[in-house]
């Protein structure tokens, strides 16, 4: 669709209406500024609680990282079991590990239910970049089967993840039949028909300029509400200084290629696949049988003068055969993380807020909306669980928090090549 940033996901967006901007006072009980898979989400979940649900959304629905990102759905959290019990014990990992399988599942039924038209398709690899994951890999599995029973994940050798990827370059890897990838702009885009179908009032066009209280004003309106939840990630900075000093934008770039013959043997088993690495690749097969890539995360606000040359040399280093394949698509944008890579969850009187997935929002972003709908319900433990987790500011303060990070990201990939 034209009004939004050039992407293979624009380009094969579904139909979808223009959606009016706020354009006089308003009162509900909830307003929710931002219009990706957090908002959008929470905005289906509380309209079919009953409650009156007005979105304000500064551009388009999925227009930010919601509906240019992977579109992979990793399930879990960010930090892996193993992780997860070193960080906070075996009790308390343990719960967080029955709130990832939550999300997982809650995940693919909404898009069922609701019978969304995203392309969803099931299976997740994680691959080793280097021999030494692989013992990390089994660990974060018996982990994981120690606290929470037996898994459907399984351990794969190089040989099996050679097959399945079409590439060598990988060590093994970690398979989840229960991630997948989905077409993520079509995705936000059937969350907002579902949430408009249950009562909800989206208004696209309509950026917030100020929340006062459980009040919030845009340039023709303000809507006054019970409760205000923010949902918006890489654009939190300047609307709330307080969490933007506690999250980090970074630029994350991929391309489409043309349809890709059968014969070329890239991803014939149709997964997901991300690796290891901390500056990560990852990689999906499109409906229509493109490679969309990612690859070489940038730390600066500026994106890369060309993308597709920016990211070609990544994707050609785990495919060889796409020497010479024609791009058709490049794009990127902007997604927010945490210093500790946490999610930032939590509630301040009324104002609840949900962000900062680094890199692992597509499920637990969509099934946010479930877990604020509970909180603002009353029940509030698994909510409460996943704002528990620290989220600290970064260090350096205005001043120096960008070029500490990012010289602390070019250490981390430059161990990544060691």
């Amino acid at each position: 669709m034209s009004s939004y940033p050039p992407s293979w996901y624009a380009a094969t967006a579904n139909p979808a209406p223009d959606r009016p901007p706020l354009e006089a006072d308003a009162d509900c009980d909830v307003v929710i500024v931002g219009g990706g898979f957090t908002g959008l989400s929470t905005a289906l979940a509380l309209a079919q609680a009953g409650r009156s649900v007005r979105l304000l959304e500064a551009e388009r629905v999925g227009w930010g990282a919601s509906g240019r990102c992977g579109g992979q759905a990793n399930p879990g959290l960010r930090a892996g079991p193993a992780e997860l019990e070193a960080e906070v014990g075996a009790e308390q990992a343990r719960r967080l590990i029955g709130i990832g399988l939550r999300v997982r599942d809650g995940f693919w039924d909404l898009i069922a239910r609701h019978a969304i038209a995203c392309d969803a398709r099931r299976g997740y690899l994680l691959a080793a970049a280097k021999p030494r994951d692989m013992a990390a890999l089994q660990g974060e599995l018996a982990t994981l089967e120690r606290l929470a029973g037996p898994s459907r994940l399984r351990l794969l050798d190089a040989a099996a993840v050679h097959d399945a990827v079409g590439s060598r370059v990988h060590h093994g890897g970690l398979f989840d039949p229960d991630g997948g990838h989905v077409h993520p702009l079509n995705l936000a885009l059937g969350l907002a028909t579902a949430a408009e179908a249950a009562g909800a009032i989206v208004h696209e066009r309509s950026r917030v300029l100020a929340i006062e209280g459980s009040s919030v004003r845009t340039a023709h309106g303000r809507v006054r509400a019970a409760h205000v939840v923010l949902a918006t990630d890489a654009w939190t900075g300047d609307l709330v200084p307080a969490l933007g000093r506690r999250l980090m934008n970074i630029g994350s770039y991929m391309v489409a290629t043309e349809p890709l013959a059968e014969g070329m043997g890239v991803l014939p088993q149709d997964w997901a696949v991300a690796d290891t690495k901390f500056v990560l690749d990852y990689f999906r097969r499109s409906a229509d049988g493109r490679l969309i890539f990612a690859g070489g995360e940038k730390y600066r606000p500026a994106e890369p003068r060309d993308i597709a040359a920016f990211v070609r040399p990544h994707a050609e280093r785990v495919f060889p055969q796409l020497r010479g394949i024609p791009i058709a698509h490049a794009w990127g944008g902007q997604v927010a993380i945490t210093l500790s890579r946490h999610a930032l969850v939590g509630r301040q009187g009324d104002t609840v807020y949900a962000m900062g997935y680094s890199g692992q929002g597509v499920m637990l972003a969509t099934f946010m909306g479930t877990l604020i709908a509970e909180a603002l319900a009353g029940t509030t433990r698994d909510f409460e669980t996943l704002g528990a987790l620290p989220t600290p500011a970064f260090p350096g303060g205005g001043r120096l928090r960008t070029p500490l990070h990012v010289a602390a990201m070019l250490w981390y990939a430059l161990r990544d090549r060691l």
